[in-house]
């Protein structure tokens, strides 16, 4: 079969996946979704209970609902926050409903390559299609041939540890069943009862940690004895809950003003600059130790938000060009680089700033930015906008990639790790002021002071 015969395999049928494939569609591109879970957005259903702090406006893809329209489906008031169980009720899964026999669920991608050649092979490299190797509900194996791959299989499957140096703590596996590393769904009777009364130990600094701390405050405002420590890598400063009231996304910065409200009504205790380094058992409770030998009163649970990072283990015969820190593709990391990085604007980019050695292989959605935070879904969209115009020979339009993003109201270039004041001063590292459009590969700035 020719190669341009052949589908484009799309990994993950999340909101990012799903907008792919709509694309496609619209570009007359075959796409073929692989879900490894056995419905639309397995990972979005994960966390039902949490409120986008995106409203409807942001969250839906155009040519998704170009798709849609013909059904009859209306994009809810665009003013309103969907759930995570809205958003895949409601958008996810009537657009996988849409695009019917392209989606196959149960399908875990286990392997890509270059069909006959691994990673070392030079030779008709790219003359030669993928492989896409999948594991089937039922325990099987196949082999699928595709012209591309877009990988949007996100992050949500390897979430960080809470240990300061990225590896598990001491102790901390064998504390698993009091360490969770999901925001708490309080309203099942049953994780209430987890942490009703209790002492809970919330290990993170974004927007996930400041929900878990609204909610947990919610809680002891109703069952007694319910606290939560709120561990910090960092110290506090101006930048530790957000961006608040100037953050061009209200319910993002509402989040970080309900965690300062836990702390000042003593819901919750703020620990800075605590670095995890052993999790220790005392009876059926856990004692955390800091790397500075600090040790703090037991707890009953723990909570690790510390973000998520990418599974890279099923890609390992392509040949991607990934920064060596943030695991997002090189030209790409300098813009959304954390360490001098601290808003969720990011400059437009797309198809040009995805791409790697390996041609027609893309990383896209929450897993393009490896392990950095603030990704959001219209990034994505946008992403996969440049992409599948690329993929279809529209390179005037895969270079020119118009977005807008909101400011989180937070600027200076906040680091992962505490450094001297001068070092996080608004020279050179502002990111307030990014420019709304550029073209891709035109304006795109060399420096990563940025964002």
């Amino acid at each position: 079969m020719e190669k341009q015969n052949l589908p484009v395999v799309v990994v993950g049928a999340g909101p990012v996946g799903l907008a792919a494939a709509a694309h496609l569609v619209e570009r007359g591109i075959e796409p073929l979704v692989l879900e490894a879970g056995a419905s639309a957005a397995t990972a979005v259903r994960d966390w039902a209970h949490v409120r986008l702090f995106s409203p409807w406006a942001e969250v839906t893809d155009p040519a998704a609902e170009k798709l849609l329209a013909p059904t009859g489906w209306l994009r809810p008031d665009g003013a309103t926050y969907p759930t995570g169980g809205d958003w895949a009720e409601r958008y996810l899964q009537p657009l996988a409903d849409v695009l019917g026999d392209q989606v196959r669920y149960g399908a875990t991608v286990t392997g890509v390559a270059r069909a006959g050649r691994d990673r070392i092979v030079d030779s008709g490299r790219e003359e030669q299609p993928f492989t896409v190797h999948i594991e089937t509900a039922d325990g099987g194996e196949e082999r699928i041939a595709a012209r591309a791959v877009i990988d949007a299989s996100g992050t949500w499957s390897v979430p960080g540890p809470m240990g300061a140096n990225g590896i598990p703590a001491l102790g901390e596996k064998s504390a698993s069943d009091h360490v969770a590393y999901r925001v708490p769904d309080l309203k099942d009777p049953a994780v209430r009862a987890r942490y009703a009364g209790k002492r809970t130990a919330v290990v993170g600094s974004g927007a996930s940690a400041f929900t878990a701390l609204a909610l947990l405050a919610d809680l002891a405002g109703e069952e007694a004895d319910t606290h939560a420590v709120w561990i910090l890598r960092r110290g506090i400063g101006d930048a530790t809950y957000g961006g608040g009231e100037a953050d061009q996304l209200p319910a993002r910065g509402a989040l970080g003003l309900r965690a300062r409200a836990a702390v000042e009504q003593g819901h919750a205790s703020a620990v800075p600059g605590f670095r995890t380094e052993a999790v220790e058992r005392d009876g059926d409770r856990l004692v955390l130790v800091a790397e500075d030998g600090r040790r703090l009163d037991a707890v009953d649970e723990a909570v690790v938000l510390t973000g998520f990072r990418p599974d890279l283990t099923f890609l390992s015969e392509l040949r991607l060009g990934l920064d060596e820190r943030l695991q997002a593709p090189t030209a790409l990391a300098p813009l959304i680089d954390p360490n001098v990085h601290s808003c969720g604007t990011v400059y437009p980019h797309g198809v040009r700033e995805l791409s790697h050695p390996e041609q027609d292989v893309y990383l896209v959605g929450m897993k393009s930015y490896g392990r950095a935070p603030t990704f959001l879904a219209m990034t994505g969209y946008e992403q996969v906008r440049s992409v599948t115009a690329a993929l279809a020979g529209d390179h005037e339009a895969a270079e020119r990639v118009e977005l807008t993003l909101p400011e989180t109201g937070v600027c200076g270039g906040a680091g992962l790790f505490d450094e001297p004041d001068a070092a996080r001063s608004d020279e050179g590292g502002g990111c307030c002021a990014a420019p709304a459009t550029l073209q891709i590969g035109i304006g795109t700035p060399a420096s990563p002071g940025g964002c």
